[in-house]
């Protein structure tokens, strides 16, 4: 058994009184919990007992709860440090609200919500860029929106430090994402800055307006190499009501090559938010986007191969510190 597995409602670990399991995942699983101190409902995040015995692995729980602790904005979950424990966890602010993802479910939003949305996440990127952080797995599971459509921007699991030290598990990973919202430079293996996460809610917008994903296959792999080689079907196709003006922010967010998408989070606000500003290009995207090419098998699994590196390095480390 364990340890995790004695962890019930009513148990206590240090000050915090656990009340109810509200998420598990490969690494950690997230608990509902009250600071006894002062009544404050707070989220716990407990690593398995095998994470933490695992040195790779705890590296990137300490990753995450270091950059969480340095950030400090209305539209980033907060995670608190500062205090002796009794063993490795996690504190970090209770949200209150639904995962974007879980709204998306329900079909596409109307235009000034999914703009309004989108802005707020932006200005959150721009905060954590501004930080040096990158989030690189900007997804809609990973912001939390509230019932007045108030969001926050949560799990830097896989997240990117311009000011930590450069062999850690983190930076080996911080080409990966998910294979929907991942950027051209990621699937290519580049560790990519802030316009990898601008690419991500190009595409999280995309789908919001229009209820759909720009980019599609079979498998991931096949959905990351559309995007090297397709354009997205326009969203004025894909959604009429979408104006070519918010059609245009939206093609200037998805640029391939990063030197031509926004260089910064809040130039893509400002657009969205000053939309009669914006002018429209005559763009091949337009004429060329059912035209659609397909990597030859080789080229599939070049590229495949050169997005695996990361992983290979890391089992290599894992098994390297499982024998020492």
């Amino acid at each position: 058994m364990g340890i995790l597995d004695t962890i019930e409602p009513g148990s206590q670990i240090d000050s915090y009184r656990i009340e109810s399991p509200v998420a598990r995942s490969g690494m950690a699983s997230i608990f509902r919990a009250v600071d006894v101190r002062d009544n404050r409902v707070v989220a716990l995040k407990i690593p398995h007992p095998d994470m933490e015995a695992d040195p790779i692995l705890f590296d990137r729980f300490k990753r995450e709860a270091d950059i969480g602790e340095k950030l400090d904005h209305p539209m980033v979950m907060r995670v608190y440090g500062g205090e002796k424990r009794s063993r490795i966890y996690m504190v970090m602010e209770w949200c209150e609200g639904r995962l974007l993802r879980d709204i998306l479910a329900e079909g596409r939003m109307p235009q000034d919500r999914a703009i309004r949305i989108a802005v707020e996440v932006l200005d959150a990127l721009e905060y954590i860029h501004d930080q040096g952080i990158v989030h690189r797995d900007l997804k809609p599971e990973n912001i939390m929106v509230d019932g007045n459509d108030n969001i926050k921007l949560i799990d830097f699991g896989i997240a990117g430090d311009s000011a930590a030290r450069r062999l850690t598990y983190a930076n080996f990973t911080a080409t990966l994402g998910t294979a929907d919202y991942i950027s051209p430079e990621q699937v290519k293996g580049k560790r990519g800055d802030g316009r990898t996460d601008v690419y991500s809610m190009g595409i999280i917008l995309y789908e919001m307006l229009t209820g759909r994903l720009p980019f599609s296959g079979s498998s991931p792999m096949e959905i990351m190499n559309d995007r090297l080689l397709n354009h997205p079907m326009p969203p004025t196709i894909a959604e009429p009501s979408i104006s070519p003006r918010l059609q245009e922010v939206l093609y200037r967010a998805l640029e391939r090559d990063p030197q031509n998408r926004y260089a910064k989070a809040r130039e893509f606000a400002h657009d969205l938010q000053h939309l009669d500003d914006v002018g429209v290009e005559d763009r091949i995207e337009m004429r060329d986007w059912n035209k659609r090419k397909s990597h030859t098998r080789r080229q599939v699994l070049y590229y495949g191969a050169l997005a695996l590196i990361p992983v290979v390095i890391l089992l290599l480390m894992v098994l390297v510190a499982r024998h020492r």
